[in-house]
């Protein structure tokens, strides 16, 4: 396996390395009644956001950087601070670790596969239709965080036979509402994503990348449809966002990791 250029070498080497540092902070075990995990979460997705913007190219003529790893690291990004944001009123010491052990890692594997930098001046909409389609996968990414906190308090009722009624202190209710907010709003996000790129002249409808993303869309669609109108709920419902997640990654994330390290070329 070819990494794609010196790690040493890559934009945003030092913010990458005491970001990932900050996390492993953030990801320690600690008592709810201290504050330092949470001060290093936001020391790390700081320095997170830094790296990121160091590494995607912003400003350079040879246009942004564009590969899975980057995508991975901004999407992880977006729901870091959603946690940021959600703990201040409802802390979840077991999210935060598991959120800063992934954010770690990916700020990591973005350093060691930071993608190519792609010129986008062939469309004045490419970085709108960019912009929007990763944050379509950071608001989905927060749905399926919340998804997977609905299905353990499902798995506890059955095993305990018992009603519960709060999850880490949140409303049941509550979080279930808040996941499909989420999805809804990746949705909408996501639908803009797409007409954006269809105004553009390389739009290709039958690409693997464009097959997967309409897929990806008519699956959170049918969820959404089926919540109001059949009133799908429990796993019925997250099992279609876990798919249409799946789906969204295997459209670009995936056909970014197969060009860039199982055939070691780019895109061209």
């Amino acid at each position: 396996m070819i990494l794609s250029v010196d790690p040493l070498q890559a934009p945003g080497f030092g913010l990458t390395v005491v970001g990932a540092l900050a996390y492993l902070v953030a990801a320690m075990p600690a008592s709810i009644e201290r504050r330092w995990p949470a001060q290093a979460l936001v020391a790390a997705w700081g320095l997170h956001g830094l790296a990121l913007l160091a590494g995607l190219g912003l400003g350079r003529q040879e246009g942004l950087v564009i590969g899975f790893a980057p995508a991975l690291s901004f999407t992880i990004w977006l729901v870091v601070a959603v946690y940021g944001v959600e703990s201040r009123l409802v802390p979840v010491p077991g999210v935060r670790r598991v959120l800063a052990v992934c954010a770690m890692a990916l700020m990591v594997l973005a350093l060691l596969f930071p993608g190519e930098a792609r010129a986008v001046a062939h469309s004045r909409w490419a970085p709108l239709h960019w912009v929007l389609g990763l944050t379509s996968y950071g608001l989905f990414g927060a749905a399926v965080l919340h998804a997977l906190m609905l299905d353990a308090a499902d798995q506890r009722m059955r095993d305990k036979r018992a009603i519960v009624s709060t999850v880490y202190g949140m409303p049941l209710l509550k979080l279930e509402r808040m996941t499909f907010r989420f999805v809804e709003a990746g949705f909408v996000v996501l639908t803009l994503a797409l007409a954006v790129g269809m105004a553009s002249p390389h739009w290709r409808w039958l690409e693997h990348k464009t097959v997967l993303s309409l897929l990806g869309w008519a699956t959170f669609a049918a969820l959404i449809i089926g919540r109001v109108w059949r009133g799908w709920r429990g796993r019925q419902a997250t099992r279609w966002l876990y798919a249409g997640t799946l789906l969204m990654l295997l459209a670009y994330m995936g056909s970014r990791f197969v060009l860039e390290v199982l055939l070691q070329r780019t895109s061209g």
